[in-house]
């Protein structure tokens, strides 16, 4: 019998230590969960019963240099419904159809379907919500939001840019400070039910939003009118194709104004005048009407460019204002006849006069003096062979010959301008070294970014390379500048009681058979010590397309409206002997 007992005892025993490790896994898996991990399965069961809502952080503001709000905010709403929790599904689909425009089908299907929330319409005006805030239908959520609103409409429509419906930033300043303009959205936590219908009586978890950050930035409303209003009228006067201005602190890189008409309602950016075309087509068309052609196209500047070539010329010692050249209306470079436009020649000339006349003979023989090395070493310190670093996005680089594809014809052609392309920003940015003293600095817009209760400021920095040139070369050049308004071919950019400097230009576009050409000029003043430079350009304009004829004036219409405005008082007027371009 003991035999028997044995086994059965030891079954028993087994049966008995397997229940008992069994319990104490159990136990020490409970605490495990129950203290170990209280807090982790405590924010799951949060989860499950509590509904969470965005409660959207305002964008930060974009000022301009004098404080105007160019780019602000209107109080709008987001309307969603809560399936579980609508009590008269009918009544609910009838307001929401009526009051937000809304077929009542599209409401419908979002009304029944069964999910924890579903979003009916965003950017609901503040008049909308508030009247079905007040009918207090059950399931239907009313929460604020923010919508962007501009409040010049298309004034630097192109530079400032705009926010889409999420209120991330789509285009120019709106995009590159998105990051800092956003903001960090707060949330709502709403408890419910297994069913997840809200429980009465409970309290809201409220995590507040913050703001995004202000930005201050160099635009001047009223230099940004002034430009745009010039642009617009000289655009009508030629019925050209395009009119780009860009107005800026040539001493630190601050821009003032930047136009490219025609322009755009920031606040309907994605409206056409065009109807009826296809959805690529009208991207490609939305495209084009938002590009900055200022910033993101290139063009051959033709005379323009013989500022920096006169420039490098001096700095390298290769020529001197006293030189004399001999222009007979061309100059042969190889193989080919280069003329001049002026097709009779301008004969003996100094450097200086060269200048004033914009004679390509001149700048071909300055050009050969420099060589290929002396160009492209001071085309290099300069900037012309990198992008300026504006903080905008889009910009074009410059587009050159390799140094090793040029010849005697190439280095001839690039010497007045032609055979290559650049930017506008990229030429008056070069140009402000010239005349600012030797400094290559980085055109800007933003000048420093705040928060929203103005606690804590960030001035914005930029790059700057000194000595480029040597201040002698830059007053002397400065000089010859003022000559080229006062004696020479811009004569059209000069302004009572200033003195301005100046060099017009004329580029015929591609394929040269076309006859399309940009008339340009650039020009500052006070020439002594410039606190604006600018640069027009007119695209494809009818009749006359000489830029000393047709954009210098604009120049001069600029300069006399921005000069007194920035607190330059004006001089005893001098009289000037006019030339054509």
């Amino acid at each position: 019998m003991r035999n028997c007992k044995t086994p059965q005892r030891q079954r028993i025993f087994f049966a008995f230590a397997v229940i008992c490790l069994m319990t104490i896994g159990l136990m020490c898996r409970l605490s495990y969960l129950m203290l170990a991990k209280a807090d982790y399965y405590g924010e799951k069961a949060k989860e499950v019963q509590q509904r969470e809502r965005a409660i959207k952080a305002e964008r930060g503001k974009i000022y301009d240099r004098n404080g105007l709000v160019i780019a602000g905010n209107k109080p709008v709403s987001t309307i969603s419904v809560i399936h579980n929790q609508i009590t008269d599904s009918e009544q609910v689909i009838r307001a929401l159809s009526e009051l937000l425009d809304l077929e009542e089908e599209k409401v419908r299907k979002r009304v029944e379907k069964k999910s924890s929330r579903e979003k009916i319409k965003t950017n609901v005006e503040k008049e909308i919500s508030d009247k079905i805030r007040e009918m207090d239908m059950d399931g239907v959520m009313v929460d604020e939001d923010y919508k962007r609103y501009y409040p010049y409409q298309d004034l630097a429509s192109k530079v400032i840019g705009f926010a889409g419906g999420d209120n991330q930033g789509i285009l120019g300043l709106e995009v590159s400070y998105d990051k800092n303009l956003s903001g960090t959205d707060g949330s709502i936590l709403t408890t419910t039910n297994a069913k997840g219908i809200e429980i009465d009586g409970e309290t809201e978890d409220r995590i507040e939003s913050v703001a995004g950050d202000n930005l201050y930035c160099s635009l001047d409303v009223n230099l940004q009118k002034f430009a745009q209003q010039a642009a617009q009228k000289v655009m009508k006067a030629k019925k050209a194709k395009n009119v780009r201005i860009i107005m800026m602190n040539p001493q630190n890189g601050e821009i003032y104004a930047m136009v490219n008409v025609p322009e755009f309602n920031l606040n309907e950016p994605y409206q056409l005048n065009k109807k009826n075309v296809t959805e690529k087509e009208k991207q490609d068309l939305l495209n084009q009407m938002w590009r900055n052609h200022c910033i993101s196209d290139t063009y051959e500047p033709g005379s323009t460019f013989k500022v920096i070539t006169a420039t490098s010329a001096l700095e390298a010692g290769v020529v001197k204002t006293s030189d004399t050249f001999s222009c007979p209306g061309y100059k042969i470079v190889e193989d080919r006849r280069i003329r001049c436009h002026k097709t009779t020649g301008h004969g003996a000339e100094t450097f200086v006069q060269g200048v004033q006349n914009s004679c390509n003979p001149v700048f071909i023989e300055v050009g050969s003096r420099l060589g290929v090395d002396g160009m492209y070493r001071y085309m290099q310190n300069l900037g012309i062979l990198q992008k300026t670093g504006v903080d905008v996005p889009g910009e074009a680089a410059t587009i050159m010959h390799q140094k090793k594809n040029v010849g005697a014809v190439e280095l001839a052609t690039m010497s007045f301008g032609q055979s290559f392309q650049l930017s506008p920003l990229r030429l008056l940015t070069s140009v402000s070294a010239v005349i600012n003293g030797g400094r290559l600095i980085t055109p800007h817009f933003g000048i420093r970014l705040e928060s929203s209760d103005k606690t804590v400021v960030k001035k914005l920095t930029y790059p700057v390379q000194e000595n480029v040139i040597s201040s002698d070369t830059s007053e002397t050049m400065k000089t010859i500048l003022a000559s080229v308004v006062s004696e020479g071919s811009g004569s059209k950019a000069a302004v009572q009681g200033y003195e301005v400097g100046a060099k017009t230009g004329t580029s015929e576009k591609l394929p040269r058979s076309s006859k399309r050409y940009i008339a340009s000029t650039l020009g500052f003043a006070p020439a002594d010590h410039p606190v604006v430079l600018a640069v027009v350009l007119i695209d494809e304009p009818e009749g006359i397309y000489y830029g000393g004829q047709i954009a210098a004036p604009v120049i001069s219409e600029l300069l006399d409206d921005a000069l007194p405005y920035l607190g330059v008082e004006r001089k005893a007027e001098k009289k000037t002997e006019k030339k054509a371009d």
